[in-house]
């Protein structure tokens, strides 16, 4: 068995899983940004304590169904050091910079611990077993609070020389001014992620307005033209992050995951039609949504534990 840890910036789960990656037990906690990243897992390990504990036998070493659990992944909002077991920068994480979360985890529950950035955890268990199943290439991009992306080539994650590979949070798209720390003004991650639409929805209205209201109420509902300025604008961006990875990777498929991707069909049929524009050869645009939907990270994150010993 193996343990999944899913951290994102609005919320931290956790699942325990056995070999099929069923899900044994899980939880599920906001992360609360005015917390520190010690105080925020302090629950996830716990879960983990109590988990191994419960499922060994009296006075055994193993669990209860006689499999051992072999260790943790972690998927987190990167940028991140692999090598290292250390956040680095995350834009979308406060209070969590240069944080060595391996060693964290290792020190607290005593299991082996391994880390990816969120995106890549989501984008393997798609490219293995969910909506990339099949493919040799996949691009997963994620659109939740920020925005991610991973690159799976025949199963295995690319993460390049520096862990930076597919960090398409920092892409660059258009030539707006704003950026906040850790990311290039005008990147997909300013301008199409959750706390970049709240943050044009609050600037166009004139008073606080989330990614969801954005695009539930201002934009389906009410069809106000300044929030469907914001998410055409928001559509065009992805498109032109999906033209410039096409250029690099040309991958057989992109899959689209995240809270805001899945929530918003209407959204990603704009992304699609627009995409077409800025590909080479635009018949050969394959774009689904993450079959696993908000499980694909933690799913992914277990399958980080699989040689952990």
């Amino acid at each position: 068995m193996v343990f999944g840890v899913d951290i994102g910036g609005t919320q931290i789960r956790a699942a325990l899983f056995d070999d099929n990656y069923t899900i044994l037990h899980r939880v599920e906690f906001p992360n609360n940004r005015s917390l520190s990243a010690e105080t925020n897992l302090e629950k996830i390990t716990a879960f983990i304590n109590t988990a191994k504990a419960e499922d060994r036998p009296a006075g055994g070493s193993r669990p209860a169904d006689g499999g051992p659990v072999r260790g943790i992944g972690m998927g987190c909002p990167g940028p991140l050091d692999f090598r290292l077991g250390k956040i680095l920068n995350p834009p979308n994480l406060y209070g969590w910079n240069d944080f060595e979360i391996v060693r964290y985890f290792e020190e607290k529950t005593g299991f082996p611990a391994a880390l990816t950035n969120d995106a890549n955890a989501a984008g393997l268990a798609e490219a293995r077993l969910g909506a990339g199943r099949g493919c040799e290439s996949v691009f997963y991009i994620t659109v939740s609070t920020g925005v991610g992306g991973a690159y799976i080539y025949r199963g295995e994650l690319v993460t390049g020389a520096h862990s930076a590979a597919a960090e398409v949070y920092n892409l660059m798209v258009c030539e707006d001014p704003y950026c906040h720390r850790g990311a290039n003004p005008g990147s997909l991650n300013e301008m199409c992620g959750g706390d970049a639409l709240a943050r044009q929805g609050t600037e166009a209205f004139g008073r606080p307005v989330d990614a969801k209201e954005l695009y539930e109420e201002l934009y389906l509902k009410e069809k106000d033209p300044r929030a469907a300025a914001i998410v055409e604008r928001c559509a065009d961006n992805l498109a032109r992050g999906i033209g410039n990875i096409a250029c690099v990777a040309d991958p057989d498929i992109f899959v689209f995951g995240g809270s805001i991707a899945l929530r918003s069909p209407v959204l990603l049929a704009l992304v699609e039609a627009r995409a077409k524009r800025y590909m080479i050869r635009p018949e050969y645009l394959c774009l689904r949504s993450a079959q696993f939907g908000g499980d694909a990270g933690l799913i992914g994150a277990a399958m980080l534990a699989e040689h952990l010993s």
